[in-house]
């Protein structure tokens, strides 16, 4: 028999976290972030990272498992998750994944089959090799050739992806974008319960939670990243990190990367939004900041009879 798994999911600021607190008090559940940033430690602000107050003694998992400077991938995720998801289970209690990463919970939830090659040692050295001597834009162009798709993915200085994808195609003859395609059926009974806002609403509510980011703190969280030399690595190109990098460079002001900041949080919420409605059958619910506590009840009412029919 499957197990019954619940992801929330939408776009950023909208409320995920609150209601999957409100779904693991309602159904003995435990949480397991669906954030692909918030696996980093010393990235609390700039992700949003639930706190151990808001957690309610819920138990939540996928946070703080790795440092900054290490490596983090869609199948370290996919592998992390299915774990937890049978260990939740195991315990008579309801996974619930919430989150907005969507290729992550969409992996993690459906048989993604990821290369099970191992590096190849030779092979990633002489690729270092070429961006040492030739710079990263001739690996890139080759990668254009034998998979534009992934190319179009990767930028030419995230060079450990860039080597990865094309590790994966010399040593298999298959592409990555072709890896991360095939989908199965899913080993669970995935429920996914999804939130959306009115656009402008949501903006505003992005905006106000980027200026309680920076009453926080986040500019002294970024500043002590930098400081400790994590510029390049992967964790630091992410959203809320990567816009402060000119100004601790005294490239641009401070109100400029804010508002850089607000910006890529609602282009990045509209991607959230397109993804979740084209790849996943989602259950989607309107809610306002005003109504969201009544629109949970009734979504805690909805997945009641979801649930029964699984």
């Amino acid at each position: 028999m499957k197990q019954n798994v619940v992801a929330v999911v939408g776009p950023t600021a909208v409320g995920k976290t609150k209601l999957s607190i409100e779904i693991a008090k309602s159904f003995h559940g435990e949480v397991i972030s669906g954030d692909s940033m918030q696996v980093y430690q010393g990235m609390d602000i700039g992700t949003a990272k639930i706190t151990n107050t808001q957690m309610q003694g819920i138990p939540h998992y996928m946070l703080d498992i790795k440092k900054p400077d290490e490596a983090f991938s869609v199948a370290d995720y996919q592998t992390y998750v299915q774990q937890y998801i049978d260990q939740i289970s195991g315990n008579s209690h309801l996974p619930i994944i919430a989150g907005g990463s969507g290729l992550y919970i969409q992996a993690a939830l459906y048989n993604y089959n990821f290369s099970e090659q191992r590096r190849d040692k030779q092979l990633t050295e002489q690729l270092e090799k070429v961006i040492q001597t030739e710079g990263p834009y001739t690996l890139h162009n080759y990668l254009k050739k034998v998979d534009p798709e992934q190319a179009k993915k990767i930028h030419p200085n995230n060079h450990r992806r860039l080597i990865r994808a094309i590790e994966i195609y010399e040593t298999t003859g298959k592409t990555m974008s072709g890896n991360t395609r095939e989908q199965g059926q899913s080993p669970f009974n995935p429920v996914f319960i999804g939130l959306e806002m009115e656009r402008q609403l949501l903006y505003h509510r992005i905006n106000e939670r980027v200026d309680r980011m920076m009453e926080q703190g986040l500019l002294e969280e970024v500043k002590n990243l930098y400081s400790l030399g994590f510029e390049n690595e992967q964790s630091m190109r992410g959203i809320g990190y990567k816009e402060f990098i000119p100004y601790l460079k005294g490239e641009q002001s401070l109100e400029a990367s804010i508002d850089v900041l607000k910006r890529n949080s609602r282009r990045f919420a509209k991607r959230q939004y397109t993804w979740f409605k084209n790849k996943m059958n989602v259950h989607w619910y309107t809610v306002t900041p005003d109504s969201i506590d009544e629109k949970f009840r009734t979504i805690l009412n909805d997945l009641a009879g979801i649930l029964e029919e699984k």
